[in-house]
């Protein structure tokens, strides 16, 4: 969902009687070369770290190991046996608890087919993003598909439009043939064809602002990494095709700084979070980073870290170290 947030307040909007066509690429232009160039070196700085912490972690496994050998070496034998059956012990107890999570989750997700609030990423606009852009959205699909199968209430995903380099990229993560979730080549128009009426384009610049989650509703969010090189493009898209639109109520309860642009998986977090706690503050407040958050806001906020993109990359990190494919 791209996304300068407004403050205008109303009802889901009606389809665009004299829908207008989505704008075709134009070349980049300074301001927007400066801010590419500065992701960029974010990028960069960023593998760079990912790097530095892998091997920080390889470092760390092999002292554990060093200090688990000397520890047994300094016991007598019967005391060594009792050692090691305690950890496989342990291990087997972990072990366990995993299965038995891993069950929970996949009736969860089964029963959210039948009963789950619908929500949609819209993956056809793949042709716009470079092969990185894409490997970046790939991930955040990754990180939406762990967070929902741990939400006590999830939603229904699906991810429409899945074709060429997204559907190659996404067959590359490990056990996504075995995902809880709808892969269509088709687009949403399409699948949903019989429930047009139903389809909401999620999108900052819809007039209207989304104040509860409607069931019966399908929710579509627009799968793209776009730098601030294709605004209003989803809006577009909603007024060609004849859907409704809205917006998520973001400007009710905090201001944003400049950097207005929210990332699919943080769209998605926002509306499961909602799901579950029926408050959108505490939503925002727990979802939206701090970067793009005024200071105002960012004083109210318990957690605050120094680079708040760090934060969210450590929050998958941490969501995906358990697998989430099964």
């Amino acid at each position: 969902m791209e996304a300068t947030q407004n403050e205008q307040n109303g009802q889901v909007n009606p389809p665009d009687p004299n829908p207008s066509p989505v704008s075709q690429p134009q070349s980049l232009s300074k301001n927007a070369q400066k801010k590419l160039l500065k992701q960029q070196k974010y990028e960069a700085k960023k593998a760079e770290k990912k790097a530095q912490m892998k091997e920080q972690k390889q470092r760390d496994a092999e002292r554990k190991r060093k200090e688990w050998e000397a520890k047994l070496a300094a016991l007598p034998e019967d005391e060594r046996l009792k050692l090691i059956d305690s950890r496989k012990e342990l291990r087997r107890e972990r072990m366990e608890k995993r299965s038995e999570e891993r069950g929970q989750k996949i009736q969860r997700l089964t029963q959210a087919k039948e009963t789950g609030q619908n929500i949609v990423v819209d993956l056809e606009f793949s042709h716009l993003m470079t092969n990185s852009e894409i490997h970046s959205l790939v991930q955040q699909i990754m990180y939406c598909y762990a967070v929902n199968g741990r939400c006590s209430s999830p939603a229904h995903l699906w991810l429409t439009g899945c074709e060429g380099e997204m559907e190659t990229q996404l067959q590359r993560l490990p056990g996504f043939d075995k995902w809880i979730i709808e892969k269509e080549k088709q687009s949403y128009i399409k699948a949903f064809s019989d429930r047009k009426d139903d389809l909401v384009y999620l999108t900052a610049d819809s007039e209207t602002v989304l104040y509860e989650l409607d069931p019966t509703k399908v929710y579509i969010v627009g799968g793209l990494v776009d730098r601030n090189r294709w605004k209003g493009i989803t809006m577009k898209k909603a007024k060609e095709q004849g859907i409704h639109t809205a917006k998520l109520p973001i400007g009710a309860y905090m201001k944003m700084s400049s950097s207005q642009v929210l990332t699919v998986n943080q769209v998605i977090e926002i509306l499961l979070k909602f799901l579950e706690t029926k408050d959108w503050k505490d939503s925002f407040f727990q979802v939206i980073p701090q970067r793009k958050r005024t200071e105002g806001d960012s004083e109210n906020c318990q957690e605050v870290d120094e680079e708040d993109c760090e934060e969210e990359t450590e929050k998958k990190k941490r969501c995906l170290e358990v697998p989430s494919h099964d």
